[in-house]
């Protein structure tokens, strides 16, 4: 068993929704489960059991978290769903849709299922703003400076370089469009589902402004990527912000589950619902320091992100997994750098290097 899941609990065991199939986690809350064409290879959606105002009165349906990439695949899988709407749905329409945050596995499909269902959708500012820039492929968001930036950072072998190419409009490929307009979850705003009130817990590091939704009332946190049982979630420096520190803004942002009981049960995007929230915090603190102390042993001498991506990620990488990780050795290496524990230099090739803050 993986060490970093040894305490925790798994109450579906080898359960899983069936492809086009729901499955009750508790009366109103259903899991579905949608492939992704990566190594992470699904994503956990779910629908709430719920009640909106509107101008002509209460409706009733179903508000959908988190949607899958933009594919063929995904709206297929949808519409076995819709299309035996009696048999899964409960003869009830989607009328709201939410997305944790802007990744193309989250909001792909978004204002489909919003046209679809006339329905609205809800995110933190952050999440919509960084959304809507990365669908309309803005300067600076397109790609064009994703290679500059690995460059900087030791991305000097033009076979690597060749490798990471097709990632190139990656973004808009899995996130076409969104919606034209939204509504803003807010940290400390309650959000009201079915008359019972869920709480918005912001997460950073991961994305600008990630939300998680806890109910009280239930014992339930639906955690998004904040909370992996199996995995830790990515934690990169990008192109588009290339001096953040988002390692430290993830571990103060594990800070805020403290407050929730260790027996919630956590619905997470990947992997198995689980309990043990405080076990699984102390796991990924444990996790991300000792990689610390990996990358800060390894400064002994100059070290560039790339020169670390082989000591933190010991295993062949495709495409899609080089980039995120030489943007988690550079998250790692600048967490070091913002505590001064490490120092920056940029060298005559262009690219900086990072080393053991000297004495």
């Amino acid at each position: 068993m993986n060490p970093l899941e040894q305490e925790l609990s798994y109450p579906y065991a080898d359960t899983l929704p069936e492809p086009g199939k729901t499955m009750e986690i508790v009366p109103g809350v259903l899991w579905i489960r949608m492939g992704l064409p990566f190594a992470l290879n699904h994503i956990n959606l779910w629908l709430l059991e719920d009640t909106l105002m509107t101008d002509q009165g209460p409706v009733h349906g179903w508000t959908v978290v988190d949607c899958g990439i933009a594919s063929d695949v995904t709206r297929d899988t949808w519409e076995v769903l819709f299309g035996d709407l009696h048999n899964h749905l409960r003869g009830l329409p989607v009328i709201r849709v939410i997305v944790t945050h802007c990744h193309p596995d989250h909001v792909g499909l978004a204002d489909w299922l919003c046209s679809r269902w006339k329905a609205p959708l809800w995110m933190t500012a952050g999440e919509y703003a960084f959304a809507r820039m990365m669908s309309a492929a803005l300067p600076g968001a397109d790609g064009t400076a994703m290679f500059p930036h690995f460059r900087r950072h030791g991305l000097l072998d033009p076979a690597m370089e060749e490798q990471i190419q097709e990632r190139k409009g990656h973004y808009t490929r899995l996130v076409p469009t969104v919606p034209a307009s939204y509504h803003r979850l807010q940290e400390g705003v309650p959000l009201m589902i079915h008359g019972r009130a869920w709480q918005v817990i912001a997460g950073y590091g991961h994305s600008p402004e990630h939300a998680s939704l806890y109910s009280p009332e239930l014992n339930l946190l639906i955690s998004g990527d904040m909370l992996l049982p199996r995995i830790s979630t990515n934690v990169s420096v990008f192109a588009i912000e290339p001096e953040a520190n988002p390692v430290q803004q993830y571990l103060d942002s594990l800070q805020k589950y403290r407050s929730l009981p260790q027996d919630v049960l956590i619905l997470p995007s990947h992997g198995k619902p689980f309990r043990g929230a405080h076990t699984r915090i102390q796991q990924l603190q444990e996790h991300h320091a000792a990689r610390l102390a990996e990358v800060l042993a390894a400064c002994a001498t100059p070290q560039s992100a790339c020169d670390i991506v082989p000591l933190m990620f010991r295993r062949p990488l495709d495409a899609h997994q080089l980039t995120f990780a030489i943007g988690e050795a550079l998250a790692h290496l600048h967490q070091l750098w913002f505590a001064g524990q490490l120092q920056r230099s940029l060298g005559e090739d262009g690219v900086y290097r990072f080393v053991v803050q000297s004495n």
